[in-house]
């Protein structure tokens, strides 16, 4: 056979048998969705929401530092006599347990007194690194050397408030940064002492207890701080960390004046604290707290009770105050 005849052959062979196409089966994907389960309405409200950054944009996975759990008084199972009394309702002003000079022990009994408490971090810490070195960090961290290796340890200070009156700081020290934070939360409850406010400026004498009544002093190591009362509108002009407690605290104007190695800051926090006991501890006559407008602990307590004190007061009362003045202006006519 020659080449030509066995081309014409091949061809024929390719017409007789056709190609096979591959069959294609389209195939219908199924989406499924998986059901929305929404949280009831309660627990979405209760959720912490944090406030945005320095750009505005919302801090998503951070918790807000001041949001507080809820604080369960039926889950609270006290151990001491002062908690269950507290518990019972026998005790329902802290006043009374801080003038007795009872020992509180457990931080539960500063959460059922003290529902609008406020909490808060000192700066204390200094961060390390080239770059982010200097600074001021919430947590201070010491290293021991040892034959295993560094072992380091943080240490945090907290600081707890009404804005009315009353605060407590606390001192926390382990070797993670949750358990100190919550040492020193724990430990600020468990501090907690009030302080007397007044209006000792002799630019003011605006009769509001809006600073505090007289100059106070304090000391810690070489550091040395004085706070002074400044009137109504001043602000707190006192370094940063101490304006903190103050605040939470209820002062709300005062002057200041520092002396020694103020960047420790925990020995100027002792300082001010030793200032803010001697507020309580200074013994005043009625006419110096008159004069002063010398109010200790809350202010809102007082004003009722001075309001229904009033309301409560006899006509007959009223009329025997009056009866003095009518009878010294009688007088003064008499001798003209």
């Amino acid at each position: 056979m020659t080449k030509k005849q066995v081309q014409e052959k091949t061809e024929t062979n390719a017409k007789e048998t056709p190609t096979e196409k591959p069959i294609v089966k389209a195939v219908e994907e199924t989406k499924t969705e998986a059901p929305k389960i929404e949280a009831p309405k309660e627990e979405r409200d209760n959720v912490p929401i944090s406030k945005p950054d320095n750009k505005g944009r919302p801090q998503q996975g951070r918790r807000d530092r001041n949001a507080r759990a809820v604080f369960d008084k039926e889950a609270w199972k006290p151990k001491t006599s002062l908690g269950l009394k507290v518990k019972d309702g026998e005790i329902t002003d802290i006043d009374y347990i801080l003038d007795n000079g009872y020992r509180i022990l457990e931080p539960e009994i500063v959460d059922v007194l003290l529902k609008k408490s406020e909490t808060d971090l000192l700066l204390i810490g200094q961060s390390k690194g080239k770059f982010g070195g200097g600074q001021r960090r919430v947590f201070r961290q010491t290293q021991k050397k040892t034959m295993e290796g560094n072992k380091p340890k943080f240490a945090t200070l907290a600081v707890i408030g009404n804005h009315d009156g009353y605060f407590g700081v606390g001192f926390g020290k382990a070797k993670e940064t949750v358990p100190a934070r919550e040492k020193a939360f724990r430990k600020s409850k468990l501090n907690i002492r009030k302080i007397s406010r007044g209006c000792g400026s002799w630019e003011c004498n605006c009769g509001n207890p809006h600073s505090i009544p007289f100059k106070i002093h304090g000391k810690c190591g070489s550091v040395e701080l004085t706070l002074m009362p400044a009137p109504i509108g001043t602000g707190l002009c006192v370094e940063k960390e101490c304006a903190k407690i103050l605040a939470l605290a209820g002062i709300k104007d005062v002057w200041s004046r520092t002396k020694g190695k103020t960047k420790t800051k925990l020995n100027l926090i002792k300082a001010c604290i030793e200032a803010l006991d001697s507020l309580i501890k200074t013994r005043l006559t009625s006419a110096q707290k008159k004069e002063m407008c010398v109010v200790e602990g809350k202010i809102t307590v007082q004003a009722q009770d001075e309001a229904e004190f009033i309301d409560s007061m006899d006509v007959e009362d009223s009329e025997k105050l009056k009866q003095p003045e009518e009878s010294k202006q009688s007088e003064k006519k008499s001798e003209k």
